[in-house]
């Protein structure tokens, strides 16, 4: 009975938030980095067959990609300027939502949409205690 006393009342938001904040970095940019890890293999083996979805050109396109999704997604992960990271994040899942899939519906926009919300999180609320930057930051 004490487990769901335990989970009724109210936590303790100070540990909760940075573990949860940990769990959302790890998850967000972890996860993020299967995307990316793809495009970054094409681009170093100089293939360089990718959407062109808002007129950059090809190679800047995937570039761009490998860029978020690859050193923003690792920076999320360890908690390495993550509110500056989340910012390329945002921006590609925005293009990926409005424009690659924009008449997909929803079915395709699910995903991205859901990572679009875990980094306007990280962007608000920052990494936590939990991070590479709470190390250096302490003061």
């Amino acid at each position: 009975m004490s487990i769901l006393k335990n989970l009724l009342k109210n936590p303790s938001y100070g540990k909760n938030i940075d573990l949860s904040l940990l769990l959302l970095r790890i998850a967000a940019g972890g996860f993020m980095l299967s995307h990316g890890y793809g495009k970054m293999v094409k681009l170093f083996n100089g293939i360089v067959e990718f959407a062109d979805p808002i007129g950059l050109g090809v190679e800047l396109s995937l570039i761009l990609t490998v860029f978020s999704e690859v050193l923003c997604a690792l920076f999320i992960l360890l908690g390495i300027i993550p509110r500056l990271a989340a910012i390329p994040l945002i921006i590609t899942m925005l293009v990926i939502v409005l424009v690659v899939h924009a008449s997909d519906g929803f079915e395709k926009q699910e995903l991205p949409l859901f990572y679009l919300i875990s980094y306007l999180v990280i962007l608000l609320v920052g990494a936590g205690k939990y991070s590479v930057q709470s190390l250096f930051s302490k003061g």
